[in-house]
């Protein structure tokens, strides 16, 4: 090999070795092998397309019911049997009607949309106690007691109904001596359901039903 050839494979040489020293001063790691980090997540629908969530019965009527969904409480219409005509305790009916509905298992088109409902059975509704205000129901189950998400269902789900007063809240009571206490369904609580507002102290004197 003649000097010039030797000096240019030198050279050649110190510049890959310069480069290589350039890249790992810079954290920079050559690789062969792409990443693949995988599909962006997917996100649930939360919404029911073609059929609705329960099956049409006679003398059935749209009503309106909150589930949860992506961590927020999402509006679903369903049917159920209420009164038509309003009576000194339709109410009472209406709130009952709403609950059972809320305590049902969700279709499998709400199940697809990522719908699921965090009141569980058994849970009654009962008529207000001697100096309650008017518009109370009291649960089986202290509604503090309750998961949050469960808590923010009902409340949503009647603040919105026939069974509220149309003040945007609902008045609940538990099964014990407690004082019951009014809701708002604000606009937290649907956006986060496992932080509902707490209630504050009901004063008599609530709107009748």
């Amino acid at each position: 090999m003649t000097r010039t050839g030797t000096r240019r494979g030198t050279a050649a040489l110190l510049g890959a070795t310069a480069v290589a020293l350039l890249l790992g001063g810079c954290g920079i790691r050559p690789t062969q092998v792409p990443v693949d980090g995988g599909p962006a997540p997917s996100r649930m629908p939360c919404a029911v397309t073609g059929e609705g969530g329960s099956q049409t019965r006679p003398q059935a009527v749209p009503v309106r019911i909150y589930l949860v969904c992506a961590s927020q409480l999402v509006a679903v219409d369903r049917t159920a049997e209420l009164p038509v005509a309003k009576s000194s305790d339709s109410g009472l009916q209406v709130a009952r009607a709403l609950v059972a509905e809320l305590q049902k298992e969700p279709s499998q088109a709400e199940r697809e949309a990522g719908l699921q409902t965090f009141v569980r059975p058994p849970i009654t509704v009962s008529a207000p106690r001697d100096g309650d205000p008017e518009d109370t129901y009291r649960l089986s189950r202290q509604p503090e007691d309750l998961p949050p998400e469960a808590l923010s269902q009902l409340v949503c789900t009647l603040a919105e109904s026939r069974a509220a007063a149309g003040s945007g809240g609902v008045v609940l009571g538990g099964p014990g001596g407690y004082a019951p206490r009014v809701y708002d369904c604000a606009a937290t609580t649907k956006s986060h359901p496992k932080s509902p507002a707490p209630g504050r102290v009901a004063s008599r004197g609530v709107a009748s039903r």
